[in-house]
C-alpha cells in the first residue's frame, strides 16, 4: 500500500509518500504526478522519507520524475542509495530528451 499526500506551499508542491512504491502503487503515483503537473506552480518535491520499499518500476518512475525536474528526498540508507543511483546519471537537457525521443520513434 502507498499513501500519497500532496502539500502545496507558495512556491512548491510536495508529494509525501508513505508505504511501498511497488506494483499498482507505481501506476498510482504516476497518475497523481501526471494529473498534478499542470497545476503545479514552482517546484515539485517527492518526499520519500516514509517509503519502506522501492521496486525497480518505482525506481524508473522516480528517475523520470527527476529527469523532468522533481526534487527527490529520502532519509533511509536504502532509499538514499536508490536516489544516488538515479541522480548519478545526471539530468538530461531538454534538447537531449527531444533527441532521445526522436531516436526512439
Amino acid at each position: 500500500m502507498l499513501k500519497i499526500t500532496p502539500h502545496k506551499t507558495g512556491d512548491s508542491t510536495t508529494l509525501l509518500l508513505e508505504g511501498r512504491l511497488a506494483g499498482p502503487w507505481v501506476d498510482e503515483l504516476e497518475r497523481v504526478w501526471r494529473d498534478s503537473k499542470e497545476s503545479i506552480t514552482g517546484s515539485l518535491v517527492v518526499d520519500l522519507t516514509g517509503v519502506t520499499f522501492i521496486e525497480q518500476e518505482g525506481k524508473r518512475l522516480l528517475s523520470r520524475m527527476w529527469q523532468e525536474g522533481a526534487e527527490l528526498l529520502a532519509v533511509g540508507c536504502c532509499s538514499r542509495s536508490i536516489l544516488e543511483d538515479i541522480m548519478s546519471a545526471g539530468r538530461s537537457t531538454r534538447s537531449d530528451r527531444t533527441a532521445k525521443k526522436s531516436l526512439s520513434q
